[in-house]
């Protein structure tokens, strides 16, 4: 597919924007940052934000020189105040590639409507099968099969075409016809779970923090930042280790 550049028109953007929050009390800081980040995450959670569990996760392409970074969003399925946050994949998509060949990565929570946004820098570790397939049997049937049919970041040269074909024989080949809805009259009848095995391919990570920094917008852009680092080498769980906090400027 080829589009072609619109240069005659720019794009303006919206007025300038005041941020009117509390800002962050210095005195409310839990000693671990993931303690923190679990009362902001269910304060959003209780406040209506849409999908706060989606997250901007950054990995970099070290096959290129220089290396190059890339982003995404993914969603967060947990967190573990003695691990770190999960999220699931396919290992062969091309944050599974850049990943496996360095493991550093980033990720950025932003929910709008409470001013509010949570950094993340951390080694991303793949989580054991068992944990995986386990997620894997709670997502619906139709997202499995996806998971299946799908090879993630490839280039499709059939087109959807051809990806939809791959997802009816997927559909095929567990025995539940219609199960991704793909047409409006698709739908599976079936009365029991398919017990899917989990693909090879596809499962968890474990991104395990090393910085997090926490941002509430303020007026005039006066904003209140606090980052959380230990250090790289330790080898102690996130809640366990010490963990140094400062203040940054806006």
């Amino acid at each position: 597919v080829n589009a072609a550049a619109d240069s005659s028109s720019s794009v303006k953007i919206t007025a300038h924007q005041q941020y009117h929050t509390e800002g962050i009390d210095a005195d409310d800081l839990s000693p671990s940052p993931l303690a923190l980040f679990q009362r902001w995450f269910t304060h959003a959670q209780q406040q209506g934000v849409s999908q706060p569990e989606a997250m901007l996760l950054s990995t970099v392409d070290t096959s290129v020189n220089p290396p190059r970074p890339s982003s995404r969003v993914v969603l967060l399925k947990s967190i573990l105040p003695d691990k770190g946050l999960t999220f699931f994949s396919n290992y062969d998509s091309r944050k599974g590639r850049e990943i496996a060949a360095d493991p550093w990565v980033s990720c950025v929570f932003f929910w709008d409507g409470l001013h509010r946004s949570v950094r993340f820098l951390g080694k991303a570790t793949r989580v054991p099968k068992e944990e995986s397939q386990e997620y894997f049997d709670s997502r619906p049937v139709g997202s499995r099969i996806g998971a299946w049919a799908s090879p993630q970041s490839s280039v499709i040269a059939g087109g959807r075409e051809e990806l939809e074909q791959k997802v009816r024989q997927t559909e095929q080949k567990f025995g539940v016809p219609g199960a991704a809805g793909l047409t409006e009259s698709d739908k599976w009848e079936g009365s029991e779970d398919p017990k899917i095995p989990v693909p090879e391919y596809w499962g968890g990570y474990r991104i395990d923090p090393y910085e997090v920094e926490f941002w509430s917008g303020r007026p005039n852009r006066l904003h209140d930042r606090f980052r959380y680092t230990r250090s790289a080498d330790s080898n102690k769980s996130p809640a366990e280790d010490q963990w140094k906090i400062d203040r940054l400027a806006p």
